[in-house]
């Protein structure tokens, strides 16, 4: 039904009741979490539920997992970096970094969209460009297509009109789309690659073709729908970006 809001995996809702809990301090940090069977039991969920939200815990850096001591609540917050969904001009500094727009347009789609999105080549699909500035350098060149309004509103009309307003406004789609609908289960995969500039990228950016370049291909879904696709262009000099791994 259009504009109805999916449903929050079970799982999101879980991890959150367990990130509430160690807030208010019912798990402190650097305690250890009751065993697993103990922790289903107070949460009221089943252990392999629980277990698959403890995993995306530990993922987040909100747990960590020690031998012979079991999960421990981190001391601090984890340092967030791309692995959680955020529009780049956060990721690059709230404080300094500034969006500016280059192009806002509806065209066809190209194969490059429809080889991310799940638009038919007869529809038109929202374009945008953006430069991300960081105390006044150039920093990421921001290149952005969404699904087709339709397919928008199906998800939330809302989403419809931030883009609509969005158009005149200096931020990327996907910190539109964040806004407009805070709750809504966005999330996001992505890929790296190395490159180099090339000429018409080289232009924006005021540097030479054969600068390299780390691009990173975005797809950002609601439950398994993708939304946006995005390439995020950073030339060698941009501002880093954190990036954790586990095991």
């Amino acid at each position: 039904m259009a504009g109805r809001r999916p449903q929050r995996r079970p799982v999101v809702e879980l991890y959150e009741r367990i990130v509430d809990a160690i807030r208010v301090g019912t798990y402190p940090a650097g305690s250890t979490l009751p065993s697993e069977p103990e922790l289903a039991s107070s949460l009221g969920v089943s252990r392999p539920a629980l277990r698959e939200a403890l995993i995306l815990l530990q993922e987040d850096g909100v747990i960590t997992v020690r031998r012979g001591v079991g999960r421990t609540v981190s001391d601090g917050p984890a340092r967030r970096g791309f692995e959680r969904l955020q529009p780049i001009e956060s990721l690059l500094g709230v404080d300094t970094a500034k969006v500016r727009p280059l192009v806002r347009d509806i065209e066809e789609p190209t194969d490059l969209v429809m080889q991310h999105l799940p638009v038919p080549a007869s529809c038109e699909v929202r374009f945008w460009e953006s430069v991300v500035d960081v105390e006044g350098v150039a920093v990421c060149l921001v290149e952005e297509w969404s699904v087709h309004d339709e397919a928008l509103a199906a998800v939330d009309p809302a989403l419809v009109q931030a883009l609509e307003d969005g158009t005149a406004q200096p931020h990327t789609m996907l910190h539109a789309l964040a806004s407009a609908d805070p709750g809504l289960p966005l999330s996001g995969a992505s890929t790296v690659t190395a490159t180099v500039l090339g000429r018409r990228r080289g232009l924006t950016f005021e540097r030479s073709p054969d600068t390299p370049v780390v691009l990173i291909t975005q797809v950002v879904s609601v439950d398994r729908m993708p939304l946006l696709a995005t390439k995020y262009v950073l030339p060698s000099g941009a501002p880093g970006i954190a990036v954790r791994q586990s095991r």
